[in-house]
């Protein structure tokens, strides 16, 4: 049986992954366009908070942000810190 926090988890990574999703989209959108653009700290923040999902998906069908290597230095450490907290809090419950 799942328990309620597993359910709560999974909507949070859900919904958190779907505005992840979106900024990325919006960002790749504004530049195209050549207008201003969401600052890469906003999108890596978004991932860390449980939007990583998301984030990587963005990443791969959209093809944003996938050659700067300091972006993706850092994305890959924010998913193994997010994935680190998220091992902590289940050994927890």
């Amino acid at each position: 049986m799942i328990a309620s926090w597993q359910l709560w988890l999974a909507a949070a990574y859900g919904i958190a992954s779907l505005l992840c999703f979106i900024a990325y989209a919006i960002d790749k959108s504004a530049a195209r366009r050549g207008e201003r653009r969401i600052p890469e700290r906003t999108l890596l923040l978004l991932g860390l908070c449980c939007g990583w999902p998301g984030g990587l998906l963005a990443q791969r069908l959209l093809r944003h942000k996938t050659i700067k290597t300091s972006f993706q230095l850092t994305y890959w450490s924010s998913v193994a810190l997010n994935l680190a907290a998220l091992w902590w809090l289940c050994t927890l419950l």
